[in-house]
């Protein structure tokens, strides 16, 4: 497999001759304004530009979205995407809202869906803790397995809660890919993984590569690659979390 990040939670993986883009944020830097409520009110979204050609991204197999935060899916990716490409979503509600925009290919992911020959499994998430929890809504995440591939799990907008945890131990992901910019607003706490959060995946997977994502890219991140490199030194995990540039990729 290989796994690019683009920007934000914005990825192209190619799985067993097949290749993804999930959560596609494309819009040019400064598009949209910033979250309320948050740091950084000064400053539109996205923060820094794509790395990628807009043209190059969408030539994909298939993609997938997570949830419709504009974040993950963005008027630009609506506007670029071609509308009879394969979309997975995480139930009906987000299929009937892609499909209102005008694409007609649309599938809600389950615990057992084939694209091909790809098995994609439907994993839950919780994008935050507590009260913050309903105003965030539902997301969900993706395990990807192939007898050729090592297994790879994407675990969305989430923290670190029993059922990461259960989804690590059933499945057994050889690569995992975290959001943990640690984003919240003012109040309310962490909607995504922090560098603890991280730190809990990575004791529960010892052995697995931890791909951490989603940083510095909308105004309410809160933990930056250098802060998630320096824990990572300090707990002596730094060769099982990957902090990515945009643009890196990482091959397995």
């Amino acid at each position: 497999m290989d796994i690019q990040l683009i920007r934000n939670a914005t990825l192209v993986v190619q799985y067993a001759g097949k290749k993804f883009l999930i959560d596609p944020m494309l819009a040019e830097k400064g598009t949209y304004p910033p979250f309320p409520n948050s740091l950084r009110q000064d400053q539109n979204n996205p923060l820094v530009n794509l790395v990628t050609p807009i043209n190059e991204l969408i030539n994909v197999d298939a993609v997938i979205v997570t949830h419709l935060h504009l974040d993950h899916w963005d008027d630009a990716a609506i506007e670029a995407l071609p509308k009879d490409i394969k979309l997975f979503v995480q139930n009906a509600q987000d299929a009937t809202v892609i499909q209102n925009a005008g694409f007609n290919n649309i599938e809600v992911l389950q615990e057992d869906t084939l694209f091909e020959d790809v098995q994609l499994v439907k994993t839950k998430g919780e994008h935050g803790r507590g009260p913050v929890l309903e105003l965030a809504g539902q997301v969900c995440g993706v395990v990807f397995k192939h007898p050729s591939e090592k297994t790879l799990y994407v675990a969305g907008d989430t923290v670190w809660y029993e059922a990461v945890q259960e989804v690590i131990e059933t499945h057994k992901p050889e690569v995992i890919v975290v959001n943990a910019g640690d984003n919240q607003f003012l109040e309310g706490g962490s909607l995504v993984m922090g560098k603890d959060d991280v730190y809990e995946v990575y004791k529960a997977a010892p052995d697995a590569k931890i791909i951490s994502v989603h940083m510095e890219a909308v105004n309410h991140w809160t933990l930056s690659r250098e802060e998630l490199k320096s824990f990572s030194q300090e707990k002596g995990i730094s060769s099982n979390v990957l902090v990515p540039d945009d643009g890196e990729s990482y091959s397995f």
